[in-house]
């Protein structure tokens, strides 16, 4: 599927099994973040939305005001942190790399690349909506 000419119709119905779509307060600067630090890839990208790739993974990025008629939209805090209680982790991201490239670019390191007992090498990062990214790698 080319993301670029996509239609919001074919790429709807498209989508399939388990979804992301992270509501955040600036479109452009999450996509950045996101390619900047960890790799990814924005499509499609205004103001108001992106499609992410990381790897064969998809997912989107919505402004607030997109969903204005979403029932969602009032549960949103006015500050953040938005993302607390979920890990977004990125098992194909080196932990050092991208804590270095987090801070060049806003990120707030939670917890530096640590060797945890399950087996990865793993960081913890906020970027600004307090979306908290995991790189890791085996050890």
């Amino acid at each position: 599927m080319d993301y670029e000419t996509v239609s919001a119709e074919a790429f709807g119905a498209s989508l399939s099994g388990l979804g992301l779509n992270l509501l955040v307060t600036d479109v452009k600067r999450s996509a950045a973040f996101l390619t900047d630090v960890f790799g990814m890839r924005a499509h499609r990208m205004s103001a108001d939305f992106a499609i992410m790739t990381y790897g064969a993974v998809v997912f989107q990025l919505h402004a607030d005001g997109t969903y204005s008629s979403n029932p969602y939209q009032g549960l949103l805090p006015d500050n953040p942190p938005r993302g607390a209680g979920a890990e977004l982790r990125l098992y194909d991201t080196d932990p050092e790399i991208a804590c270095a490239l987090a801070e060049a670019h806003g990120g707030t390191i939670l917890q530096p690349p640590t060797d945890k007992p399950h087996g990865l090498r793993e960081a913890y990062i906020l970027d600004a909506d307090g979306y908290c990214w995991v790189p890791s790698r085996t050890l």
